[in-house]
């Protein structure tokens, strides 16, 4: 290779890399995302009965997802596995609130919050619990409503967190 041709390809390399350097600091940075370390109390949490639950799902901006999945009371549909959604939730700070459609004449209401149990680490039973009041409203033929309510507990189901499922031997 010449030296004219070595010069050249120097100053092309270092055109190139001189331009790098101006597209890079005329780049605006972005701000990183907050760091998020609240809690995450989204999973299934213990309801009325056995076999019964609440899922609850941790949206953006405090909002709540989830549904009620509880046997039905009625005679046309006892025993049968009810799911009720949420049609509203909220989270503020540890406050929660969320409310069912209604299914088969019976909607749901909490008000309350959500507080460290007595599991010892996260994905343990009971590391999370939903203290509160559950108003349970109930529509009869006649179209009257009636409203019961109750304090309650509701224990966080235990979780798998992605540990390796013991090997077969």
């Amino acid at each position: 290779m010449s030296l004219s041709r070595f010069i050249s390809a120097m100053l092309l390399a270092s055109v190139v890399l001189f331009t790098c350097f101006l597209a890079a600091a005329q780049t605006p940075n972005k701000p990183k995302p907050a760091d998020d370390t609240s809690p995450d109390y989204s999973g299934m949490y213990s309801f009325l009965r056995d076999g019964e639950f609440v899922q609850i799902n941790l949206e953006k901006q405090g909002r709540v997802t989830g549904f009620v999945s509880r046997y039905g009371d009625t005679e046309s549909d006892r025993g049968v596995f009810l799911d009720q959604f949420f049609k509203e939730g909220k989270l503020d700070g540890k406050r929660l609130t969320f409310a069912t459609d209604t299914v088969h004449g019976v909607s749901f209401e909490f008000r309350g919050t959500v507080e460290r149990g007595e599991g010892k680490n996260p994905g343990d039973e009971a590391y999370y619990v939903l203290k509160g009041t559950l108003i349970e409203n109930a529509m009869d033929d006649g179209k009257k409503t009636s409203s019961h309510s109750r304090e309650v507990t509701l224990t966080m189901f235990p979780q798998d967190l992605g540990a390796n499922p013991p090997a077969n031997k």
